[in-house]
């Protein structure tokens, strides 16, 4: 019994020192992808989609699960930014094989929101595509006729992670 006590002190101590070094936040990686906003390469991730095939393609394409969110295509227009998804051009890391989004309204912007619109941009002569890395970009494009851009009514939760300027 004497032998007992001390060693019921030690194991004591150390499990005591071993719960000590996990306090503080889970950590959790989440997969990035590159996209572009005003110009400037970003990344982000997807957490939740409004839509049953969006989210699928997303965890497909992200080998991370995309939570379908139905109540996210409720939410008014003015509290949404944009993200331009290319389905034909130049070959890309985007969802379709295509160039990376483009974002508008980034962290430090006045409409900044991880909450996006889903704008399905198409060029109308894929041969003539180009790599567009703005808004902007993608805007005078639309002008020219160059694309035409299709919004489906899905919304997609997409925090930036790195943007210029900085990173979580």
């Amino acid at each position: 019994m004497k032998k007992l006590i001390p060693l019921l002190f030690v194991v004591t101590i150390l499990l005591a020192a071993c719960a000590s070094q996990q306090s503080g936040p889970a950590k959790a990686e989440l997969p990035a992808g590159k996209a572009w906003a005003d110009g400037k390469e970003i990344y982000f991730v997807h957490t939740e989609a409004s839509d049953t095939g969006v989210a699928e393609t997303l965890t497909n394409m992200m080998k991370s699960p995309v939570i379908l969110v139905p109540s996210l295509a409720n939410v008014p227009a003015e509290s949404l930014a944009n993200v331009y998804v290319f389905t034909n051009g130049v070959a890309g890391s985007g969802p379709f094989g295509f160039q990376p989004d483009v974002f508008d309204n980034p962290p430090g912007t006045d409409g900044y929101t991880p909450l996006r619109r889903l704008n399905v941009v198409t060029w109308v002569a894929p041969e003539i595509a180009r790599e567009l890395t703005s808004v902007e970009d993608v805007m005078a494009a639309l002008a020219a006729d160059e694309i035409t851009i299709e919004q489906p009514g899905v919304v997609i939760n997409m925090p930036f992670v790195v943007w210029d300027g900085g990173k979580r």
